[in-house]
């Protein structure tokens, strides 16, 4: 998909770079042999923690970028 950049503003959600920021800590840390499947398992236990009354990290994140 190709998106001509001269007309194109485009902005980063809020929170998202908290939550790459965060992704990429973990797998510099853990050193995955697969990245894909690190990822996947990263947000989905992201995904469980919000779901289940814990922090979400793209609020957090978003509050901490304002």
């Amino acid at each position: 998909m190709s998106i001509a950049a001269a007309n194109t503003s485009m902005r980063v959600p809020a929170g998202f770079r908290n939550l790459l920021e965060g992704l990429a800590r973990e797998a510099l840390r853990e050193q995955p042999t697969d990245v894909v499947a690190f990822a996947a398992q990263y947000f989905q236990k992201l995904l469980e923690s919000r779901e289940a009354g814990g922090i979400d990290p793209v609020a957090w994140g978003a509050m901490l970028e304002d």
